[in-house]
């Protein structure tokens, strides 16, 4: 395996995090580029169960070394927490994680005025997590945020973080909220600072060094193609760009060494939040609820869920370059006689084989289907892609075309051991 880019092909949710960690037994080095803690991933081993927010997934094995990029925003206190809750499983911190100096600082004052927003918005609410995230990745745009580099430098950062809450506490005044204490953050981050101290460092240099040394890197995407602030339906979207190029601005490692990207998606489609989804069907979403699947791993909230979209991942393989798929959740199928799948969409009497721009036209959309029929036995045991009943590798050969991509891996269940690779 080369150095692979591995993106969520369709709204996020698409059960990367397990992938990855399959990926991870073939990779040195794993590298989350983008994003806060506003996404999780979900991963079992054995009896155990963990959810990661902004460490790499490849932390879960030993002697990989895992970098959070300088693309992505980070909270102090919300790392540390996750920091400590694996070490309390048994997992292996020091010496197995780099944070890029370089990568952005989230601060209560954004959290709050995620919030408030998120509240003045009523109905047109974005469906954010409220961690933050957009209002800190806003201040990285403005030039006006604080990174991680500051917070090794306590009167530098003190310096910065007065001015910081100053202009802060007014914006919440406007919105109605409550003042935040200079001195209760910047004691709290100082301390969450020293503890951080020994994992911060020039990650860039450090991904050069591994490429020089023939290292294989495994960059982790989280959320999906279409919350990607350029190319999602925007405005509902997070703040970060999800899509493979991010991967290399958030890294600082250059596209010419990236060797693959391989899309991850469901076997159907779900998304968390706000924003036009025309395959949602109410009786899927109410069959794997009923399972107990389709549940936020960090916010708990539930999915909304429709049948296969191959419209939108066909354009998610267009934008991100997707050499390879990896389908997941293929057994959440199992008990289903007709499987329906949304080959295209109709928008005010015209067919369009790609998703419009602007959200309010694609919140308009209605999906036109072909059905196939479903194979009604379970898919947990199958260990490879012959033992898979005929009916249902008829369906991943049909979804993987649609597509435009190589059908590359298979998951038929959350463990290690229920992965094929095709």
């Amino acid at each position: 395996m080369a150095n692979i880019v591995l993106v969520g092909a369709q709204w996020g949710d698409e059960g990367k995090g397990k992938i990855i960690d399959v990926l991870t037994g073939t990779s040195d080095v794993v590298v989350r580029s983008q994003g806060g803690n506003n996404a999780g991933h979900t991963i079992v081993h054995g009896r155990k169960k963990f959810v990661l927010r902004l460490i790499p997934s490849g932390i879960l094995r030993p002697n990989k070394v895992c970098v959070i990029g300088n693309g992505v925003v980070i909270d102090p206190i919300a790392l540390l927490g996750e920091i400590e809750e694996l070490r309390a499983q048994g997992v292996k911190i020091d010496g197995n994680l780099l944070i890029s100096d370089c990568a952005h600082l989230v601060l209560p004052y954004h959290r709050l005025i995620d919030e408030r927003r998120e509240q003045l918005k009523g109905k047109q609410k974005i469906g954010t997590t409220k961690r933050g995230i957009g209002p800190a990745y806003g201040d990285k745009a403005a030039r006006v945020g604080l990174r991680m580099s500051d917070l090794m430098q306590p009167p530098v950062f003190s310096a910065k973080l007065q001015v910081r809450v100053r202009d802060n506490n007014q914006i919440l005044r406007t919105f109605g909220a409550k003042p935040i204490s200079f001195k209760q953050v910047e004691a709290a981050y100082l301390e969450a600072g020293v503890k951080l101290r020994p994992f911060v460092t020039n990650t860039v240099v450090y991904l050069h060094r591994a490429l020089a040394a023939k290292k294989k890197i495994l960059f982790e995407g989280a959320q999906g193609t279409f919350l990607d602030l350029d190319h999602g339906t925007y405005p509902y979207v997070t703040s970060s760009n999800t899509t493979a190029g991010g991967a290399c601005t958030g890294s600082g490692v250059p596209p010419h060494r990236v060797d693959e990207v391989m899309g991850v998606m469901k076997a159907y489609t779900t998304r968390v939040g706000e924003g036009p989804l025309p395959s949602e069907d109410a009786g899927i979403t109410n069959m794997l609820h009923g399972m107990g699947r389709e549940f936020g791993a960090v916010t708990g909230r539930a999915r909304r869920c429709g049948w296969f979209d191959a419209v939108a991942t066909h354009f998610a393989t267009m934008v991100n370059g997707i050499d390879s798929l990896a389908v997941t959740n293929l057994d959440g199928l199992d008990s289903v006689e007709v499987i329906k799948i949304c080959t295209a969409y109709r928008l005010d009497g015209k067919t369009l084989d790609v998703p419009p721009s602007d959200h309010q036209a694609f919140a308009r959309c209605e999906a036109v289907y072909e059905e196939m029929p479903g194979w009604k036995c379970s898919t947990e045991k199958a260990r490879s892609f012959k033992e898979l009943p005929p009916a249902a590798r008829r369906y991943l050969q049909r979804i993987a075309a649609l597509t435009g991509a190589k059908l590359a891996v298979v998951s038929v269940g959350p463990h290690r051991d229920q992965t094929i690779h095709v």
